[in-house]
């Protein structure tokens, strides 16, 4: 755990190192902007990693349950990569775009290509990891427990006025 967060720490001085450099004018004022924000993402992916690996390992309560395990703590870092990785493609598109390497766009359009699947796939996990006593099941209408109801694909369909609408 320690090792995460110390990690992070040393990530973090080197964003801050490329940001002074691009100030006092030792690289491109764009090029330390961009080395800064990129050090920046991967030290915040770094301490959410750690934070987990902290929570599931360091702390007193312990689940046997690998599936409320995966719900609690997988969504987070999955969030705080894929935020990484849509920064990644977006500061290869403004790089590409300033060195004339337009034939090169396609490496940042499948690195936000792939996140977006990334994040259908948690949004599939976490549908169907739902345990079944937070659901309720009322007149075809399926409603988790973040209040939000959607059709049951296996019934009939059914037309409710909900409170407010």
């Amino acid at each position: 755990m320690l090792i995460f967060f110390t990690l992070a720490i040393a990530l973090s001085g080197i964003a801050i190192q490329g940001l002074y450099q691009s100030i006092t004018g030792d690289i491109s004022l764009i090029g330390g902007l961009l080395k800064a924000i990129n050090m920046a993402v991967i030290s915040l992916a770094t301490y959410e990693l750690g934070l987990v690996v902290q929570r599931e390992y360091g702390g007193k309560h312990k689940s046997d349950d690998i599936v409320i395990v995966l719900r609690r703590t997988l969504p987070r870092f999955v969030s705080i990569v894929c935020v990484a990785l849509v920064l990644e493609g977006l500061l290869m598109v403004i790089k590409y775009s300033q060195l004339d390497l337009a034939g090169n766009l396609y490496y940042p359009v499948a690195i936000i290509a792939s996140t977006a699947l990334l994040l259908m796939a948690l949004g599939v996990f976490l549908r169907f990891t739902e345990p079944r006593s937070q659901q309720t099941e009322s007149n075809g209408l399926i409603c988790g427990s973040n209040a939000y109801c959607y059709a049951n694909p296996w019934s009939k369909p059914v037309m409710r006025i909900l409170p407010g609408g």
